[in-house]
């Protein structure tokens, strides 16, 4: 016996419809987030199905969300979830209806018969190790932080340009402890201006710095040098505003490096952390990224290509007529991808495989971000197979089928 179930969440509560196999809605309810909703659900289901025996039962759950602890109870209760994403439930939503309609019980009736008629085209909730859940929350919040500092960075330095432009012209890494320091002690023109070698020296050494002495001379003349300025309360509230920003970005900095301490601990405990971390272009953090991204459930992904598709580096397709080209992917997820790319773009230096692989789709006319993400594609597809092998990476295995191709 199959039983499908709506489940259309929300903050604080969550819409369900119980349906059976011909589409009949057997039940539905509001429940409660948490225990009390959970258990008002497991009696909901209980009731549709009595006396039947366990093993003879299948209770599949559509709902648009794949994490969070009430889909980890679903899990663990042994139903089969299904994720669906927000778009598609919303396309098939206008399959049932064109009158633009819309309700979260309805939603609820949407996501059970989606699992009724198209659980066979659903990705189930991979079952990751608790290791990998782990990874995945302290990698994803070092990512976030990394993004934080760079959109604080670029404030800063939008503040400086409007009031304080030769800050620009002195200092390279405006997120860097010694640029937070200098900008910190003189904030505006004025005070920049008095700051001594001495000063800027002692700075540079704590920040632990090569060639001080050029190094302080060269900022001294940049901050003494002439540019328009703006009338000093004027400038006396820009410096108010870069100080604040001075001291997030301080906040930021020992956050991120207090949390890739974390990150690469979790990393190296994982059992795949050898094989990943073996891939060419990857380090602990990259490794943990692509760890945390992929999962590590050994049965999500059937095959490389697979891997591939969820990871937004093949191409698809779009044919009509007689017109039919390769694009690349938009949807994905940007976290993994953007570790992936990261990843081809170092292997270019470590690996001399990926460094040609590269090279012979610039020279078949790819521009630098397509063949970047070729090699992307082809790094991820060597991943699955040291994966599902239990090897580490090769670099004469992993590129030797190219190597043929390019001889012949």
């Amino acid at each position: 016996m199959r039983l499908f179930v709506g489940d259309d969440w929300a903050e604080d509560h969550h819409d369900v419809e119980l349906m059976d196999g011909t589409g009949r809605r057997l039940a539905k309810a509001r429940l409660p987030e948490g225990v009390a909703g959970m258990a008002r659900l497991h009696a909901m289901i209980g009731e549709q199905l009595g006396e039947t025996d366990d093993e003879d039962v299948e209770v599949l759950v559509g709902i648009e969300t794949d994490r969070g602890p009430w889909v980890a109870a679903l899990v663990a209760a042994g139903y089969t979830v299904l994720a669906v994403n927000p778009l598609q439930a919303a396309r098939f939503r206008d399959r049932l209806g064109v009158s633009g309609a819309k309700s979260d019980a309805g939603d609820a009736h949407v996501l059970a018969d989606m699992a009724r008629t198209h659980s066979h085209e659903l990705r189930p909730v991979a079952g990751d190790s608790s290791e990998a859940e782990a990874i995945k929350v302290l990698a994803r919040i070092h990512k976030t932080l990394i993004w934080e500092r760079t959109r604080h960075t670029q404030r800063l330095r939008h503040a400086l340009l409007d009031y304080f432009p030769a800050a620009l012209d002195a200092f390279e890494d405006l997120d860097a402890a010694d640029t937070l320091e200098l900008l910190a002690k003189a904030s505006t023109p004025a005070r920049a201006a008095r700051l001594t070698i001495a000063q800027i020296s002692g700075v540079l050494k704590r920040a632990r710095r090569k060639n001080i002495a050029e190094k302080a001379s060269l900022i001294q003349a940049a901050l003494r040098t002439g540019h328009l300025g703006r009338p000093e309360i004027v400038a006396e509230a820009y410096a108010a505003s870069v100080q604040a920003l001075i001291a997030v970005l301080a906040t930021l900095n020992t956050q991120v490096k207090t949390l890739q301490g974390q990150v690469e601990a979790h990393f190296g405990q994982h059992p795949a952390a050898e094989i990943i971390g073996s891939q060419p272009g990857l380090g602990p953090i990259l490794s943990a990224r692509v760890l945390a991204e992929f999962g590590d459930d050994p049965g999500r992904y059937a095959c490389a290509k697979a891997r591939k598709n969820y990871a937004g580096t093949s191409p698809i397709t779009r044919a009509s007529g007689r017109k039919k080209v390769a694009l690349a992917r938009f949807i994905h997820n940007d976290r993994l991808i953007d570790a992936l790319m990261s990843q081809a773009f170092g292997a270019l230096k470590t690996s001399p495989g990926a460094r040609a692989y590269y090279d012979r789709q610039r020279a078949r006319g790819a521009g630098h971000n397509a063949a970047l993400r070729q090699l992307a594609n082809r790094l991820v597809g060597i991943l699955h197979g040291c994966l599902k092998t239990g090897t580490l990476y090769d670099e004469t295995t992993a590129w030797s089928h190219h190597a043929e191709n390019v001889a012949a």
